[in-house]
């Protein structure tokens, strides 16, 4: 018998670092009454749902417990951080083989049970796992959503404040692209409280306007590298940014985020799954709109959207063993 849909209830595939401190931000945020961790070490499951749950005392009621993909047929939304962990010196695309093989596994669980939520795809490179993902679950793609550069977007606003002395939620400006080494900043858009971002650093700062920039987009492309370098992982920060976008699906906020989805002839780019700005509610992205770029950012989007086309080209997403052994 089919479960309706919880629309408070939240499952959490994967308990690694990004999973566990996933789940911790979401208890904070009282945004779910229910919370499912699944994990393939069932033990680590437990131990986190029971850890996390011990502060529930000062948080919002909530039911947290290590599930099973049974848990998937109900929730609103199934958050996906299982994968291969990013080593230093390794980019995100070369975890790309590892991590499609364990998609293919976990999609095919999540298909079975006939998964009537939101799927939220964060582990990387979370472009490619994307496009698997809509590939293989046969879900509308409104409803298959990658975490994609809502995080590097933080960062970006983050750093920008920091040079400029100014709130980071007054800066508006967005990555777009590939969640890697080909993204792009959205720069000719780029404003502080409806002030040209140029302008406004002329206020704040001295020196080249174009130095500046140049020094922040290599800082925002680094980050990762410079925190798994120092401390193996980086988690904190795409935990919020997780919880951002489960806040505008829970609230229907109607919010516009820069999350990854299948692009569908925007700037000329279609069939490959990369992050521009979307409207994010109750059913996932409502729509995908088409910031206005300048002739080079346009540019380097295509080229952004040229590299992942050709790694998801080199994969093969042919029958998963979990499938194979259904059939069987």
């Amino acid at each position: 018998m089919k479960r309706e849909v919880n629309n408070r209830k939240v499952a959490i595939i994967g308990c690694g670092f990004v999973g566990a401190t996933t789940a911790f931000a979401l208890m904070e945020s009282g945004l779910f009454s229910e919370m499912a961790l699944i994990d393939v070490d069932r033990d680590r499951a437990e131990g986190e749902a029971l850890d996390i749950s011990h502060g529930l005392a000062f948080a919002s009621p909530m039911e947290i417990h290590a599930g099973t993909y049974d848990d998937v047929e109900n929730a609103s939304v199934v958050i996906v951080t299982a994968g291969a962990a990013q080593k230093p010196g390794e980019t995100r695309i070369d975890l790309v083989n590892k991590n499609v093989a364990i998609y293919k596994g976990i999609i095919a669980e999540i298909k079975k049970r006939g998964c009537k939520g939101i799927l939220l795809v964060v582990s990387n490179p979370v472009d490619v796992l994307t496009q698997v993902t809509i590939q293989l679950s046969g879900l509308p793609q409104n409803r298959v959503i990658g975490s994609g550069t809502v995080l590097d977007s933080g960062r970006l606003k983050q750093i920008i404040s920091e040079r400029l002395d100014v709130d980071p939620r007054n800066v508006h400006v967005g990555v777009l692209g590939e969640h890697g080494d080909s993204e792009l900043i959205a720069w000719s858009g780029a404003h502080v409280a409806g002030i040209p971002l140029e302008d406004f650093f002329n206020m704040r700062s001295k020196g080249s306007y174009e130095e500046f920039r140049t020094e922040v987009t290599d800082e925002v492309r680094n980050s990762a590298y410079e925190i798994i370098d120092k401390k193996k992982a980086t988690y904190f920060g795409i935990a919020m940014a997780i919880r951002r976008i489960c806040a505008c699906i829970v609230r229907d906020e109607k919010s516009v985020l820069p999350v990854s989805t299948m692009m569908q002839g925007e700037y000329g780019i279609d069939g490959v799954a990369l992050s521009t700005p979307c409207v994010l509610g109750k059913n996932g992205i409502e729509v995908r709109m088409s910031p206005s770029l300048n002739y080079l950012e346009q540019s380097q989007l295509k080229a952004s959207a040229a590299t992942l086309k050709e790694i998801v080209a080199g994969l093969d997403l042919g029958t998963s063993p979990a499938q194979k052994a259904a059939k069987e």
